[in-house]
């Protein structure tokens, strides 16, 4: 049972913000005041459920970084059930019908965690994304170039029409999933990850379930075919994969196959609608940008940072443990919200508002170059949008350039980008993003 250490916590007060933020429709749409009230009045608290839940920078990152805390109880949703009796019963029916089955890194600890994750990171180094850059590029061309032929002043859903269809076609062509599938994988990815939501109910909980049978039995296929004619691709490369002494069996390129196709598509699918429906709500940020697209990286990273596509993380104890002012013992379950640690003031100075010049390098911040009325900041902290320790996300690199392209390939194909209608978040904090996001575009002469 996780106790307090230090009079440095606070007690349980902090439940009733904890509900807002994780089941109020209020906070799914933005969820930011709800941060702020809760790192400013409880910071800390031992949630009335038995967990404890962080909100500050160094608290969460400290956790994520500390080899005491892992992902040891490998149960769908990790941390989260809520109170919900009927929930919690369906979690541990999941939890026991995947009993056995080879998991993804993400579920596990050192020393398979390692293992794993050092015979698939090659395929995520920086140098390995930087090539994929120029087809990256190719694709938001293609995939505007029909807007701008298509739908010129016309109302159009970005999410549908680029934010959803290029992570998926990126991360599909890395693995060697066929054109004419793209759809109906993404699609079940959708379902699969409302498993990991803390306020995912039954009917979503059981969608999930049948998803990931559909997906096992997708992958299962595809990785069939690949043994028999290998092809120039990531599964058929796990296949293969071997560091002179090991080599990843079956089951566990299923899980890491389903792991990548989810994490690839569905994280930076919110990267894009997240970060235009921030430029939206800012049109001062939005005609900046424009004016000066060499600010793209820094913008994504402020996007990255101020509406992440991964809003908390969670760990188990695995042994007795005192941190951040808390005693724990092995089981005991920990959330680190990062969203909140993002906007944290001790790391990020103003950090509520949206400035995309925030991670520019300072050779860009030349008085000509930015309106001067954008306040400036000193150098922030590195974001925890992908976490940290360990369990680091892997597509990291990818999804900035992913994210980078996106929005490059806006610039350049459009002069303008206008709502046209309201933005209403899913009712996801895990996994935030857009239901949809419309616009109105106006493409370069």
């Amino acid at each position: 049972m996780i106790t307090w250490a230090s009079t440095r916590v606070n007690n349980n007060s902090g439940d009733e913000l904890l509900a807002q933020i994780f089941f109020d429709p209020a906070g799914f749409q933005d969820p930011l005041p709800l941060y702020r009230q809760y790192q400013e009045e409880v910071g800390t608290s031992i949630s009335g459920i038995g967990m404890a839940v962080l909100s500050r920078y160094d608290d969460c990152r400290q956790i994520l970084r500390d080899s005491r805390f892992g992902n040891g109880d490998n149960q769908p949703g990790g941390p989260f059930g809520g109170a919900d009796p009927e929930v919690l019963a369906y979690r541990k029916e999941m939890a026991e019908r995947r009993r056995g089955r080879p998991l993804s890194m993400l579920a596990l600890d050192p020393p398979d965690h390692t293992r794993q994750r050092s015979l698939v990171s090659r395929a995520f180094t920086p140098r390995t994304v930087e090539k994929l850059r120029p087809r990256i590029r190719q694709l938001v061309d293609e995939l505007l170039g029909t807007i701008s032929a298509d739908h010129a002043g016309q109302a159009v859903d970005l999410m549908e029409v680029l934010a959803k269809p290029l992570p998926v076609t990126v991360i599909s062509e890395m693995l060697g999933v066929p054109g004419q599938d793209w759809s109906e994988i993404r699609d079940a990815v959708t379902e699969v990850v409302a498993a990991l939501e803390p306020s995912a109910t039954i009917a979503e909980l059981k969608r999930s379930e049948a998803a990931n049978g559909q997906l096992l039995s997708y992958f299962t296929d595809l990785l069939g075919r690949r043994r028999a004619e290998p092809a120039d691709d990531l599964l058929s490369g796990l296949l293969a994969a071997s560091d002179g002494t090991d080599t990843l069996s079956e089951g566990e390129i299923l899980a890491v196959a389903l792991l990548l196709f989810a994490a690839g598509a569905e994280t930076t699918t919110n990267l894009i609608g997240n970060g235009m429906n921030l430029l939206l709500n800012h049109p001062e940020q939005l005609s900046t940008l424009w004016a000066n697209p060499e600010l793209v990286p820094s913008a994504v990273e402020e996007m990255l940072r101020h509406d992440s596509p991964v809003q908390l993380d969670g760990r188990t104890c695995l042994e007795a443990a005192t941190t951040v002012g808390l005693s724990f013992e092995p089981g005991d379950r920990v959330v680190t919200l990062l969203g909140a640690a993002n906007h944290d003031p001790d790391h990020f100075q103003d950090p509520d508002s949206f400035l995309i010049d925030r991670f520019a390098s300072p050779g860009l911040l030349s008085p000509d170059l930015i309106s001067p009325d954008i306040p400036k900041v000193p150098a922030p902290s590195p974001i925890m949008s992908f976490a940290s320790g360990i369990h680091y996300c892997l597509g990291a690199n990818l999804a900035r350039v992913e994210g980078e392209e996106a929005f490059r390939g806006l610039i350049r194909h459009f002069d303008s980008i206008e709502s046209a209608g309201a933005r209403v978040f899913r009712a996801r904090l895990t996994l935030r993003g857009l239901h949809s996001c419309p616009v109105v575009v106006h493409p370069r002469a």
